[in-house]
């Protein structure tokens, strides 16, 4: 069995503050897909959720602020899960929560490191 990571994009909320029973209702589907991901043995890491700040490194050792107010999507979170294929992958993807309210997933396959 492969190892595939899901990333999680969407736009920005900004100031958008959600009620608490929107949150709740919002953390318990992401439970929910998880604990599907969980049951069917196929769940490597449980995800994380990514700050809203950063930095980055270029070549030079040039460090710069980010990710950055004029990108239209930022990455909020990964997971790490067990298929068979990118096809499975994929379909797994498919019923995650950020697809509700508009945001994304990237399914990559992770390539082991050569020891």
């Amino acid at each position: 069995m492969k190892e595939f990571v899901l990333l999680y994009r969407s736009e920005p909320l900004g100031e958008i503050k959600m009620t608490p029973e929107g949150t709740m209702a919002v953390s318990k589907e992401w439970e929910n897909w998880m604990g599907g991901i969980a049951a069917q043995n196929k769940l490597v890491s449980n995800g994380a959720r990514l700050g809203n700040e950063g930095r980055s490194l270029k070549p030079g050792i040039v460090v710069t602020n980010g990710p950055y107010a004029e990108i239209k999507e930022i990455l909020g979170g990964l997971s790490i899960i067990r298929a068979e294929s990118m096809e499975e992958a994929t379909e797994i993807a498919k019923n995650c929560p950020i697809l509700n309210v508009g945001g994304n997933v990237e399914v990559r396959e992770i390539i082991p490191m050569n020891s």
